[in-house]
């Protein structure tokens, strides 16, 4: 029997990147998938035949993760047409990068919203059915910024590490009813965003890194795998950093 048989999993943000890497593991792990992303397009569209491709059932839906309405209806249509969601994985997130000093008040809501609201939004808007099933894992994609800071995100690190502290409380509140919560903290990953970079910068990135390399959307999934199965049910209201040792 397969990790994650007979499980349902929904992951915001998963066209693409780390949220299309954990698509896939869980996927390959048995699980059917919902997933989000701001719109459906030929990505998204593609990402879904990946899915299918292991034999499990999967669904792309179109949602603002950041207005709660749209949340509460496409959460509702996940469970009618999925039947349950075990497993939530709050991935859904931008960055708007630059110096306090010169970043507008739209810059930082919009950071905050995207990222730090829509985990309220679909922690809140999935509770009551895992709350119904008595059991459920959250998994919340935090960075090693929202711990150590980082100059010129001063919005996206107030974002994630505003998630480290909603993972310890939602953890206390659900725990009793078996439900567990928890974040991960991404050191620098290789994506499509990050792969942008000049060459140089991402090498003076890798310098500091004591495993000498950037991570994978994979390294982040394999983590998720491990959050959102059984294999650690005594696990809640934690931060794992899949850094390569870059935050100690």
């Amino acid at each position: 029997m397969k990790l994650l048989e007979g499980k349902t999993a929904l992951i915001t943000g998963a066209a693409r990147g780390i949220g299309k890497g954990i698509a896939i593991e869980f996927a390959k792990a048995g699980a059917d998938v919902a997933f989000t992303d701001l719109r459906i397009d030929e990505n998204a569209e593609a990402t879904v035949k990946e899915l299918e491709a292991f034999g499990v059932k999967a669904k792309g839906y179109a949602s603002d993760a950041s207005k709660f309405e749209e949340t509460q209806e496409v959460v509702d249509a996940i469970v009618k047409e999925f039947g349950k969601v075990d497993i939530l994985v709050n991935n859904a997130g931008i960055t708007m990068d630059t110096l306090l000093m010169r970043m507008t008040e739209q810059q930082w809501d919009t950071v905050i919203n995207v990222n730090l609201k829509s985990v309220f939004n679909f922690t809140k808007a999935i509770q009551r059915y895992m709350l119904k099933q008595r059991s459920g894992s959250i998994i919340n994609m935090s960075s090693v910024v929202g711990v150590s800071g980082n100059a010129g995100q001063a919005n996206y690190s107030a974002s994630k590490a505003g998630m480290i502290g909603f993972t310890k409380s939602i953890a206390k509140e659900l725990g009793s009813r078996n439900i567990r919560c928890n974040a991960i903290a991404p050191g620098f990953i290789i994506t499509e965003m990050t792969g942008k970079l000049p060459e140089d910068v991402r090498k003076e990135w890798e310098a500091g890194i004591p495993l000498k390399r950037g991570g994978t959307p994979e390294d982040i999934a394999k983590t998720c795998l491990y959050l959102g199965s059984d294999l650690s049910t005594y696990v809640t209201g934690q931060t794992i950093h899949v850094c390569g040792g870059m935050n100690m």
